[in-house]
């Protein structure tokens, strides 16, 4: 089957065969589709990445049926492929209703744009998603949160540095990719506030504790190089560089580090619960929710595009809602 690719935010062809997508309508029209997103849309090039991988098993199952045109893709046949996903293994695993759901958004996506680019094919809103169980989230307790957080209370800078980033992951609610690549220069201590660019593009602004601030001093104060990133990776720069070390470039800390940061400072506060940074995320919304935030101010500080991802957290509204019932509702004592 023909294979695409994502190669510096342009869509490119394995060249196997000589052009292989070219051979047919439906395969150029991905490619398009995919340049559409990145270029024009603005989308990141990992939801790029994405939409490639789904519509590439969509265009194998196309190929394999000899639909070769938009014109010829029906109700029955995306039926089908939706059944193929269900009931076929991908490296020895079943896909889950969520990842299924993912390959027909994708679908959705590209037959979106067909319309609106006057081709004939079928209409978009008929491809239907599956109703999903509502998301059973993981969140911590304040106690839990204050443990998680004296987990690392040494005073070396390895210890500074984990504390640091376990602070502003409650601090902000923000995501680990966010985090991860934060510039120094982005970040104003002082001020206790900055700006993050999420997903699509989108930025928002989020507040730094007095703890978080407090830890991120601590951490900046006792560093002694001049890398732009502010939490380094691994442990450099935490021991004495030799000399052919020290013109290197001093990258900024991986997404899987601060995972295992998280996990090993959970196991070290005697946490038996999975642990992960996006926990922290939940955490941040749950307190927010209990102390009165309103879930319209949750959303924007989380950087969610829709109320209804927010909507996740209705666990606490309704905690509260019990409160109040029960303090304001009547009481009738009948015998």
């Amino acid at each position: 089957m023909p294979k695409l690719k994502i190669q510096n935010s342009k869509v490119e062809t394995h060249k196997k065969n000589k052009d292989p997508l070219s051979e047919n309508e439906l395969g150029r029209l991905i490619i398009k589709f995919l340049e559409y997103c990145i270029v024009e849309r603005g989308h990141s090039e990992l939801t790029g990445r994405n939409y490639l991988h789904y519509l590439n098993r969509f265009y194998a199952f196309a190929k394999k049926h000899s639909i070769s045109s938009p014109r010829q893709i029906t109700l029955d046949m995306v039926h089908n492929w939706r059944m193929e996903l269900a009931t076929s293994k991908i490296d020895n695993k079943t896909l889950s209703k969520k990842t299924i759901n993912y390959h027909a958004i994708a679908l959705r996506s590209f037959l979106k744009y067909l319309a609106k680019n006057d081709i004939d094919s079928l209409a978009p809103e008929k491809v239907e998603l599956a109703q999903q169980a509502q998301r059973n989230i993981s969140f911590l307790e304040p106690e839990e949160v204050d443990e998680l957080m004296m987990a690392y209370c040494g005073k070396n800078l390895l210890s500074l540095r984990n504390r640091a980033i376990l602070e502003v992951l409650f601090s902000t609610g923000m995501r680990v990719s966010e985090l991860a690549t934060l510039r120094r220069d982005e970040v104003n201590i002082e001020r206790g506030e900055f700006s993050v660019g999420g997903k699509g593009g989108r930025r928002r602004v989020v507040f730094l504790s007095p703890d978080a601030q407090m830890w991120i001093g601590r951490y900046i104060r006792r560093r002694k190089d001049k890398a732009k990133w502010l939490f380094l990776g691994g442990r450099r720069g935490y021991k004495k560089k030799k000399e052919h070390d020290k013109k290197r470039q001093i990258g900024h800390i991986s997404v899987r580090q601060i995972e295992r940061i998280v996990q090993a400072g959970a196991k070290k506060a005697g946490i038996v619960k999975k642990v992960s940074p996006h926990t922290l995320r939940h955490a941040y919304a749950t307190d927010l929710l209990s102390n009165g935030a309103d879930i319209r101010s949750v959303q924007a500080m989380l950087g969610h595009a829709s109320i209804t991802t927010t909507q996740i957290y209705t666990h606490v509204t309704n905690r509260r809602l019990k409160k109040i019932h029960e303090k304001y509702h009547k009481k009738r004592v009948t015998s």
